[in-house]
């Protein structure tokens, strides 16, 4: 059962509600692993996805904690909401067809991760001065965009960042706690792909390129769009929004 909820989400059916959306919405997922790995391993203890772990982090800086930077954290958390606003325009322009939202923001994404690893190729050290408040920027207006453009697809349990709720639904909604509807299948999925893209990004940071896990980020994102092309001319119902 909990294969097949898996199995389903990665190759839905034709008539399922949300059409080609789950799987890449957990090829995201996977991007949001890269590139925090990349914000955090190279950057300095920042995320540019997971923004409970910025306020955090702008706790410890504030209370003297080494190797927190205030700074950091709050431009990474400002350019987050300028990505999810410019995602939330996207979203109301397209309202009516989630393929074409979901390729509007993909695209932007897209753009502004490839052009973080010029920006970090032309640096010997991205860790410092304005090239990494430069990077973090342009990695925040990403990854607010695709956050925003997640919010909207509407896919249950499947937001390309946020775990936290995703693992307690798991245990919450089991048969141990007296549910019926875990959904272990999707929810571990979209944690292994989360894993799966911390862990390359981290290889590749750690023991290649210090900019390989954008590159790799971007060529995802690359064939996302060029996928989503074709769908963002599909009529049928999962096109709609929820």
């Amino acid at each position: 059962m909990h294969l097949r909820d898996a199995w389903h989400t990665l190759a839905p059916t034709a008539e399922d509600r949300h059409g080609p959306l789950p799987p890449l919405l957990i090829a995201l997922t996977v991007v949001t692993g890269l590139v925090d790995s990349f914000s955090y391993l190279v950057l300095g203890h920042v995320f540019v996805a997971n923004m409970t772990g910025n306020v955090v982090f702008m706790a410890f800086a504030l209370a003297g904690a080494a190797g927190f930077s205030l700074w950091a954290s709050l431009v990474a958390l400002l350019s987050f909401v300028g990505g999810a606003l410019v995602g939330g325009r996207l979203g109301h322009r397209f309202a009516e067809h989630r393929g074409r939202v979901l390729l509007a923001t993909t695209a932007v994404e897209a753009a502004v991760v490839l052009a973080a690893y010029v920006c970090c190729l032309s640096s010997s050290t991205p860790s410092t001065g304005g090239i990494r408040y430069l990077l973090i920027v342009l990695l925040g207006l990403g990854m607010g965009a695709q956050n925003a453009s997640a919010r909207r697809m509407g896919v249950p349990d499947l937001t390309t960042t946020v775990l936290t709720m995703t693992i307690a639904g798991i245990a919450a909604d089991g048969r141990l706690a007296g549910g019926t509807n875990s959904k272990v299948g999707r929810r571990l999925l979209s944690a292994a792909a989360i894993f799966l893209g911390a862990l390359v990004g981290a290889l590749l940071a750690l023991h290649t390129a210090k900019a390989l896990p954008l590159l790799v980020a971007g060529a995802v994102l690359l064939v996302m769009s060029l996928a989503l092309i074709r769908h963002a001319r599909s009529d049928r119902p999962w096109t709609r929004p929820v």
